[in-house]
């Protein structure tokens, strides 16, 4: 007959093997991913006036879920931390940052003027909240017009934008700038511009007109008369 001794060392090995069996491997919630809607890249542009544009411009990453997504953007420098005329550029997979894209090439962009005496508070908050808004798809149904998301880090003033791929659907594009509006809590103090793409490749000076402004200035003029 075995012995109490020998009996409870059976019973703490079988504890500590039951012990070091669930022990194995992060728990399972760590490995579940969390996909995204669309699989999205992430470009980078440092200007050199010795380049061309496009030759200056590289993909970074490809990702498409929560968890790379956050790894990615932990990962990369902020947008307020890059050099004077560098970009960054989030457009769907398949989706070139350029204008002469398929996809982008009728389209436009929602413009955000960062104020320079606010830099510090605004444009890594205003960059981050507009990639998590457009990657979690929070523009309603409205997911399949939107192109890509573009922060421009310029010493005269730094600019974050939404492209659209299509500028002649007013309805669509002003219930994207709507949404935006709220997503990043600009004041109606700060009105957004869309502008159309093509208007802005062929200007003739710094200031392009806009199709839609936020608020619009006609309608509110009009309605306190």
């Amino acid at each position: 007959m075995a012995s109490e001794d020998s009996t409870a060392s059976g019973q703490e090995n079988e504890q500590h093997k039951g012990a070091g069996d669930s022990a194995v491997g992060p728990p399972k919630e760590l490995l579940v991913r969390h996909p995204l809607q669309s699989r999205w890249a992430l470009w980078y542009l440092k200007a050199d006036r010795n380049k061309e544009w496009e030759d200056c411009l590289k993909m970074v990453s490809l990702f498409d879920t929560v968890e790379d997504f956050w790894a990615l953007y932990n990962h990369i420098q902020t947008a307020s931390g890059l050099n004077w005329g560098s970009d960054y550029y989030l457009f769907k997979e398949g989706i070139k940052p350029m204008w002469e894209d398929d996809s982008n090439v009728k389209g436009g962009r929602w413009l955000v003027v960062v104020d320079k005496q606010r830099r510090t508070q605004l444009l890594d908050y205003y960059w981050l909240e507009l990639l998590m808004a457009i990657v979690g798809e929070q523009f309603e149904d409205l997911g399949e017009y939107i192109c890509g998301a573009v922060v421009n880090v310029r010493q005269k003033g730094d600019k974050v934008s939404l492209w659209t791929r299509d500028a002649s659907r007013d309805d669509v594009n002003t219930r994207i700038g709507l949404v935006l509006k709220a997503k990043l809590d600009i004041p109606d103090s700060e009105p957004l511009r869309y502008e159309v793409h093509k208007d802005s490749s062929v200007r003739t000076s710094s200031m392009v007109k806009p199709r839609i402004m936020i608020p619009n200035k006609e309608a509110t003029a009009t309605t306190t008369r």
